[in-house]
């Protein structure tokens, strides 16, 4: 073997998380963007063979049978290649991705049900910033196609439910900072969602600060009255009333014990 030569296989990665990107043997590759569109449309169908009329016509709808038939032909054609093997495999009815390409959606949905079976986590053997990483960016940002926005929200969904998941098991390995980090994750995509703002309360909580806790439930409540005219739910007013009332449990300078002020 030549020295500082490898026998491993090439790999070929897909990447959908964000922006589309495809690398070969860890070199970035030019996609033509008809190829791009089909390859991605394929890498959305969870590796199942697809019938050639049903690509044509899902990618090129307001085009002609034949139209569309033809810029399909055009975009097998400027497919990239998974070393000999084309990266788009076809058949006379049907087409599918070659088995050689690690696609991330794929990776990350795979992981994302692992995560959310479990009941505790080892902070020692798992890595945060890793796990927010892949969970902090929709599919295909900037693609407007309707079978994008339906894939796009269906992933979004597993992924913010994967980062609630994350956060409550982060409390409970008292993993505070990584907790707040997967919190304000959430909340980039979410900026209403309750779920992580009471995350980030309860996060600011079991490390002592309670102002930072009294300000991140005002400042949702706020956006909430604002932007819904609703408050927040039961839940949350739960875990703000224990706080108030411990409050005013606290003696005053002097020996007297300061009051809750009434509604």
């Amino acid at each position: 073997m030549t020295p500082g030569h490898s026998d491993a296989p090439a790999r070929a990665t897909l990447t959908l998380l964000r922006d589309f990107e495809f690398r070969y043997d860890n070199e970035h590759v030019d996609v033509a963007p008809c190829a791009q569109r089909l390859i991605g449309f394929l890498a959305l169908q969870d590796g199942r063979p697809v019938r050639r009329t049903y690509v044509s016509g899902t990618l090129w709808s307001e085009s002609s049978d034949a139209h569309a038939q033809a810029s399909l032909r055009t975009a097998l054609w400027r497919s990239p290649v998974c070393g000999a093997e084309p990266l788009v495999c076809a058949s006379g009815t049907h087409l599918w991705l070659s088995p050689l390409a690690e696609i991330d959606v794929r990776t990350a949905t795979a992981r994302a049900h692992q995560l959310l079976g479990l009941h505790a986590i080892d902070p020692t053997s798992i890595d945060v910033m890793a796990e927010v990483a892949a969970y902090g960016h929709d599919v295909l940002v900037g693609w407007y196609d309707e079978w994008v926005d339906s894939e796009r929200e269906r992933f979004r969904q597993l992924r913010l439910h994967v980062l609630d998941q994350l956060g409550e098991l982060l409390l409970r390995a008292h993993q505070y900072a990584e907790a707040v980090e997967v919190a304000l994750v959430a909340l980039a995509s979410d900026e209403l969602r309750e779920s992580a703002h009471r995350l980030l309360v309860r996060a600011h909580l079991c490390e002592g600060n309670i102002a930072e806790a009294m300000r991140q439930y005002r400042s949702y409540a706020t956006q909430l009255a604002a932007q819904l005219g609703v408050r927040p739910s039961g839940a949350m007013e739960e875990l703000i009333s224990a706080v108030t009332s411990a409050a005013a449990q606290v003696p005053r300078p002097g020996g007297a014990t300061r009051r809750a002020a009434t509604a």
